[in-house]
């Protein structure tokens, strides 16, 4: 048997029918199935039939020429730069574990989709090759120096390929980092390639044509539906995965998306207002304090979880309503403060600003000198305060004045 054949494959009580596909380790063998999904298979506890031979003409070992991944340079194009983080967007199936691992540079990515052929001029660099739950703050900052590199390069505008777990925050990192002329534009996949329903291809046609827009902020595209109509650009710091697997999982939060892709007809639009391209020169400002807890509070907690923290340069707490804590909590809060931390407070509401006037809780907080977000998202509060203690005079000030639209200026839902 060999690459291509249509095969019959008898495992233990299951038996799979479909093609056979190059695998990366003889102990496995990797089937097609009719549904479009692939399967890896123990070899040695399998049964094979050769149903058909040649029926697709597959390269024995998969690989292409070195020319295979060269994009012919168009004058009358756009130059995109594709950075690869690694990610959904960006992966295969480890037949070994049956796992999605990251495994693609961008050059692979430009061969697995060869719908961005035409679109760009590309130029590919790979940041990192990870699944995002292992992201840290230094790779931010890797990031941020990449894509201001690519910018200084010339390039039009910047695709950002990312996984979707922890994209958010990436995303408001490069938005409080980056000063940008250019548009730069993070995507990622929900279902991996393999898939028939990934989401993979249109996601990126669509950032790419969001990267060629006259819209020069730090946007996210991914789905804005759970059809393959139309792609949602949200703001870098608004945003937040709603839902674990679902394609259109990102949601601007408090308002409808910045702007939309039609990828039948391409058409990227903007329905408010955002920076023009060119209307700024590059700023990199790329220090972060690393020593930023994050913190949720719950109805029970004991207040010797604030112990953990001691000693940090900041705290953002997700405090309930309009962002509140038991009361017992305040005078270690208090203390924490008076050492010198920078403790800021959110809420844990999805929409809505927090306001500490309005009862004696919150009034109490803030004479503890407890910081207000406004109604900018946790995840994205801790970004901000990690960049703002290292790149503000008036770190409080800042905390409370909308940056790269974290803060908006009301909370209407869907306006």
């Amino acid at each position: 048997m060999n690459p291509g054949d249509r095969v019959r494959v008898d495992r233990a009580d299951r038996t799979y029918e479909g093609v056979l596909l190059p695998s990366s380790t003889d102990d496995h063998l990797v089937v097609k199935l009719e549904g479009g999904y692939n399967v890896g298979i123990d070899s040695e506890a399998a049964d094979v039939d050769v149903l058909e031979e040649d029926v697709y003409e597959i390269d024995g070992d998969g690989a292409e020429e070195e020319t295979g991944s060269e994009v012919e340079f168009d004058e009358d194009l756009p130059t995109i730069s594709l950075i690869s983080t690694g990610g959904t967007i960006a992966s295969t199936v480890d037949y070994r574990t049956g796992a999605v691992t990251a495994q693609f540079d961008a050059e692979d990515v430009l061969r697995a989709v060869p719908d961005l052929a035409g679109r760009a001029n590309y130029r590919g660099r790979v940041v990192a090759n990870i699944l995002s739950e292992n992201m840290e703050p230094p790779l931010w900052q890797d990031l941020a120096r990449a894509v201001a590199e690519e910018i200084e390069a010339g390039a039009d505008g910047v695709v950002v390929m990312h996984g979707t777990d922890t994209m958010q925050y990436s995303a408001s990192a490069l938005s409080f980092m980056l000063e940008t002329p250019v548009p730069i534009v993070f995507t990622g996949s929900q279902r991996s390639a393999d898939r028939p329903s990934s989401d993979n291809v249109m996601n990126a046609v669509s950032a790419v044509e969001a990267a060629k827009s006259d819209c020069a902020e730090v946007l996210v595209c991914m789905h804005g539906s759970e059809s393959d109509d139309i792609c949602a650009l949200h703001r870098g710091t608004r945003i937040r995965k709603n839902h674990t697997s679902r394609r259109d999982a990102f949601e601007t939060v408090g308002a409808e998306p910045l702007g939309t892709v039609d990828y039948d007809t391409e058409e990227v639009s903007f329905r408010r207002e955002y920076h023009e391209r060119d209307e700024t020169d590059l700023e990199i400002a790329d220090e972060l304090a690393s020593d930023v807890e994050l913190l949720k509070f719950t109805p029970g907690m004991d207040p010797a979880f604030l112990d953990v923290v001691e000693g940090s340069d900041g705290l953002v707490i997700e405090g309930t309503g309009l962002g509140h804590v038991h009361t017992d909590l305040i005078p270690r809060i208090k203390e924490l403060i008076e050492d010198g931390m920078t403790v800021v407070m959110t809420s844990q509401c999805l929409e809505g600003r927090v306001c500490d006037r309005v009862y004696d809780t919150g009034r109490d907080l803030l004479e503890a000198g407890v910081v207000e977000a406004g109604d900018t998202l946790p995840g994205t509060a801790k970004v901000k305060l990690m960049w703002a203690l290292e790149n503000s005079e008036h770190v409080e000030e800042a905390m409370g004045t909308s940056l790269a639209g974290e803060i908006q200026e009301r909370s209407v839902p869907w306006e």
